[in-house]
């Protein structure tokens, strides 16, 4: 085991300056790049030091070299490598979650070791409402946010979606809830820290996962308890009425325990009796009971799926905890979830409503799902609406099979493609099953004209088939690699260029 010190070595902000902070992991997505600014601005010595090199970092290092708020900053670079000086003269590093502390010589030679949650944690007064979990992490705290935002709320989010709290750290305070995806990485880092003690945490559904990381579930699942260590009966959990998982942490945790479930609960589930708790009824519609009183919280919503509608329905049980924690106004919230909840777009770039268009009478919803990358994201994704969607597809391969999407595209309206060498194993599967499809396009703009084009045909069968709408989803099912940067660039073009053409 490691033997660093659990201590932070700074008990103030003011403790930060002069001290010597070495960030490892720069990254690309954000994390390191807001650790370095925050101790930079808070007038710290910063060693960033990756094993990446400084070309394949140039975009992040631009950004810091050319940020005159940094201008007077005390940064300084050592990449392609780690240097053990870097770590043995620190006055704290400050890891990235993706980097094992067991066994890494680097780590083992630190004074003390933080993250930028943890360091969040430690300064902001804000109260936080934490999700951890292995599905549905990234949709219930966007839709937690999103509720709270709508609310009226002045409310953050954070954490494993890729934003650090470090970003939104001086905007916070005591009035101010902070939404936080938590990865079981990022909650290994905060055990015996005592700085996590959310106001209300979530468990999403537990199955298999990283465990090329831990080796068994029961390590990952040790893990993912950490989010409800240090709470107490005044903070809330919410678990799983119908995993055994959900009932392990209630049966642990010292939080109050609400209930989340697929089906209405029945008269003998005696375990859940009295408590707050949340579940789809048969008519589809989602409720939470607290209180005494019954609400139906989420109904018809934009998003597609059952699992984008537990999702959200725990994203209002969350929020009205949270709003009784703190207001004792739950039930002003809850009267209004049902049409808050309408409104929710989804999460960038999976399954993201965004934009509608008008053709004769009916109207097509645009949806942007770029982050399917692989076969089966797409499968998922012509499931999940209920009514037959217009299929975009296709990009590059990165060795994968494509079966799984040839099964299910002839449960689509129709079919186009974008070019690439992954379209190219597609079409063939295409073709054996007789399923039909346009292109393979060169462009996204090819694409799109040809789809504009045969609108009117859509909309003429939509209204012989009494159809007021139909979806159209991009979701790729390939890496985006030749036409865009990434999957995030992608999807955002799509949503520049559909806005451009269709609105």
């Amino acid at each position: 085991m490691h033997s660093y010190s659990a201590e932070c070595p700074f008990k103030s902000l003011s403790d930060i300056k002069g001290k010597k902070i070495t960030v490892m992991g720069l990254g690309l997505n954000g994390g390191g790049e807001a650790s370095v600014r925050f101790f930079a601005r808070y007038g710290a010595e910063v060693t960033v030091t990756d094993m990446k090199t400084a070309e394949q970092l140039a975009a992040t290092i631009d950004r810091l070299n050319n940020d005159p708020s940094l201008k007077n900053a005390r940064i300084r670079y050592v990449l392609g490598h780690h240097d053990i000086a870097d770590f043995e003269n620190a006055d704290c590093v400050i890891k990235n979650p993706g980097v094992k502390i067991e066994g890494n010589k680097f780590l083992a030679a630190a004074r003390a070791i933080e993250s930028d949650i943890s360091i969040f944690l430690r300064f902001s007064p804000a109260p936080v409402i934490a999700v951890t979990g292995s599905k549905g992490k990234s949709s219930t705290v966007s839709a937690i946010h999103f509720g709270l935002r709508e609310a009226g709320w002045n409310a953050f989010l954070g954490g494993n979606i890729t934003v650090s709290p470090l970003t939104f750290f001086e905007e916070t305070s005591a009035e101010t809830p902070v939404v936080l995806e938590l990865s079981s990485w990022q909650l290994a880092d905060l055990r015996g820290r005592g700085v996590l003690k959310p106001k209300v945490c979530v468990l999403t559904k537990i199955v298999p996962d990283h465990q090329n990381w831990y080796g068994n579930m029961e390590s990952y699942v040790a893990d993912k308890k950490l989010i409800y260590a240090d709470q107490t009966e005044n903070c809330y959990t919410v678990c799983a009425a119908d995993e055994d998982w959900g009932r392990l942490f209630a049966s642990e945790t010292g939080g109050t325990v609400a209930w989340y479930s697929k089906a209405e609960p029945s008269d003998c589930d005696s375990c859940c009796s009295g408590s707050a708790r949340a579940w789809i009824g048969s008519d589809g519609k989602g409720y939470v009971s607290m209180g005494g009183n019954t609400y139906a919280a989420v109904k018809d919503t934009i998003v597609p799926g059952a699992h984008m509608k537990q999702n959200m329905l725990n994203a209002a049980l969350a929020i009205a905890l949270f709003s009784e924690s703190c207001s004792g106004k739950s039930a002003a919230f809850l009267e209004k979830a049902a049409e808050i909840f309408g409104r929710f777009p989804g999460i960038a770039h999976r399954l993201e409503f965004f934009c509608k268009y008008s053709c004769a009478s009916t109207e097509f919803r645009f949806y942007n799902d770029s982050a399917a990358t692989v076969p089966e994201a797409v499968a998922e994704a012509v499931s999940a609406f209920e009514t037959e969607p217009v299929l975009l597809c296709g990009g590059t391969d990165k060795n994968l099979e494509f079966a799984p999407l040839a099964a299910v595209a002839h449960k689509a309206r129709a079919r186009y493609i974008l070019a690439g060498s992954g379209s190219d194993k597609l079409i063939p599967l295409l073709r054996e099953k007789g399923v039909d499809f346009c292109g393979p396009f060169e462009s996204l703009d090819a694409l799109l004209a040809a789809l504009k084009a045969d609108l009117p045909s859509f909309a003429k069968k939509a209204a012989e088939s009494g159809l007021a709408s139909v979806p159209v989803v991009f979701s790729p099912g390939a890496t985006s690699f030749g036409m865009f940067a990434n999957e995030f660039d992608r999807g955002n073009q799509f949503k520049t260029k559909v806005c451009g053409l269709f609105v």
